[in-house]
């Protein structure tokens, strides 16, 4: 057996105004998963593109791949060397089937000159990978009938096809949930048995140290640190990554609560319902719940994203009437959804353009005109207070890091100065020296006043972060947490078993 499946010799990769890989090396064993850790803008996805042949490094780096120099011009060629990427958004066309996900842009063909789709030779090579590989799916159900999870097993299956010897994913289980992440894990064991290699970037850092076999951490484009995983632990794998120790993970502190804030009375919806909550000024909430629990879908109804059936919504003891999201920003009640690329920003947008965008109007306007100086005045104000890193405010915001698109995002809703923050996922995605600045930025709204209501599927960053936890059940409320009780093993008991309420 070749000692390494896959070389990196000198990367370096420079865009107008940032050297983004600066003289990287890494080497990947047959059979192994190469865990890639750093904070978002350390260059792991630059580096992954390269090895995908998205982009092209710099003149002096090499790659080989069983150690063989090779130029990689562009995913197709990479597929020809055994590559795949999954990314951490998938790329699968919904409308159509599993099978013609599976072979798209590589048909089987049939007739003279292979002009036509030999749909019977597609499902059948589907149908014997998926029975191959251990799955149930019907070759025919159609992409946007599965979950999340089942669409990664998909893009697994894809890769399998493809004979890939490296598989690259990025972020693979920010959306899934924990037995899930179970049955990926299990698969990857498997290939990883049959000599297929992974690089496995992700920002869990319990995952790395659950699946990985060497960890490479990178930060500002250099690679500053690799060991076999054994040889590390969670505060000196930290360490490396944000080049200091975080003493305090959580920078939770104690802080005035006052009257007022939101309060649910009866709340009923389509995957809700009798929902009575409270979340007063000065207090970071908590809602914790397994996926499907209804949790997501109470914070839209809130926000007027979906219809409310029933109840009452009261902001500062008054109640509200909110049908849609301009309703709910006109009572100062603002949301950041856990879909940031669909629903918190406009990628193709500039930062200047994101972070007014809810103010249009109002605090940035003269009458019907945009008044672009208080505009770029108050955007600076906010990039500075956030430290959203962007090279110019006029750079695109898909251009950002994670963690910095999710800051232009807090950014845009608190201009607006709202009473109420609904967090849906915050930290989802994003690295942890990103995550510790956006639970600093969440004690000082708290310390002015905001009343802030947090869902997350991290139960130790709701422990961590909130003075009392709810917890959702299967639509209901099955309870609620403080003090003693705000501790791992009740939440989960609540959030399968259910509590008196339902």
């Amino acid at each position: 057996m070749e000692e390494y499946r896959l070389e990196l010799d000198h990367i370096s990769k420079f865009f107008p105004g940032v050297k983004a890989l600066d003289d990287v090396s890494l080497r990947l064993r047959p059979g192994s998963v190469h865990a890639l850790a750093g904070e978002n803008g350390a260059g792991k996805s630059t580096l992954m593109k390269i090895i995908n042949g998205i982009y092209r490094a710099e003149e002096g780096g090499q790659i080989r791949i069983n150690g063989e120099p090779v130029q990689i011009r562009d995913p197709v060629h990479a597929r020809s060397h055994g590559i795949s990427m999954i990314f951490q958004e998938l790329n699968y066309v919904p409308e159509l089937t599993i099978e013609e996900n599976l072979f798209l842009c590589r048909e089987p063909v049939k007739g003279r000159g292979g002009w036509f789709l030999d749909r019977k030779a597609a499902h059948e090579q589907a149908a014997g990978l998926i029975r191959s590989e251990g799955f149930h799916y019907d070759p025919r159900t159609k992409m946007k009938e599965l979950s999340v999870s089942d669409i990664q097993m998909i893009e697994i299956l894809k890769a399998v096809s493809a004979d890939a010897s490296i598989i690259i994913m990025d972020e693979p289980t920010s959306a899934i949930t924990d037995k899930e992440v179970e049955i990926l894990f299990d698969k990857i064991r498997q290939l990883k048995d049959r000599g297929v290699s992974f690089i496995y970037i992700s920002h869990r850092l319990e995952e790395i140290f659950q699946i990985a076999d060497q960890v490479t951490v990178m930060r500002d484009g250099k690679v500053v640190h690799t060991a076999p995983a054994k040889e590390l632990d969670h505060d000196t794998l930290i360490a490396h990554m944000v080049g200091r120790r975080l003493e305090h993970i959580y920078p939770k502190e104690p802080v005035p609560v006052r009257e007022g804030g939101l309060e649910l009375k009866d709340c009923c919806g389509g995957a809700f319902r009798h929902i009575s909550l409270h979340v007063r000024r000065g207090e970071i909430v908590g809602m914790a719940g397994l996926m499907g629990a209804g949790r997501t879908e109470l914070a839209r109804a809130v926000f007027g994203m979906d219809p409310l059936e029933s109840g009452e919504i009261l902001l500062d003891g008054e109640k509200v009437v909110i049908r849609h999201p301009a309703d709910a920003k006109n009572q100062g009640l603002a949301m950041v959804s856990e879909d940031r690329r669909q629903f918190g920003f406009v990628g193709c947008r500039s930062v200047r353009e994101n972070i007014a965008l809810s103010s249009l109007g109002e605090r940035l306007g003269r009458g019907r005109l945009l008044d672009l100086g208080a505009e770029t005045r108050a955007v600076g104000e906010m990039v500075e207070l956030f430290r959203v890193k962007t090279p110019t405010i006029q750079g695109k915001v898909e251009n950002l890091s994670g963690g910095n698109q999710q800051k232009v995002v807090l950014s845009k809703w608190f201009l607006i100065g709202p009473r109420v923050l609904i967090l849906d996922e915050p930290t989802r995605g994003i690295d942890v020296g990103a995550k510790f600045e956006i639970y600093a930025h969440m004690t000082q709204l708290a310390r002015k006043g905001l009343a802030i209501l947090m869902i997350s599927s991290d139960l130790p960053e709701l422990i961590g972060m909130c003075d009392r936890i709810y917890v959702m059940c299967r639509g209901h409320l099955a309870g609620e947490v403080s003090g003693q009780d705000k501790n791992q093993t009740t939440i989960m008991k609540m959030a399968i078993e259910g509590g008196a309420d339902r």
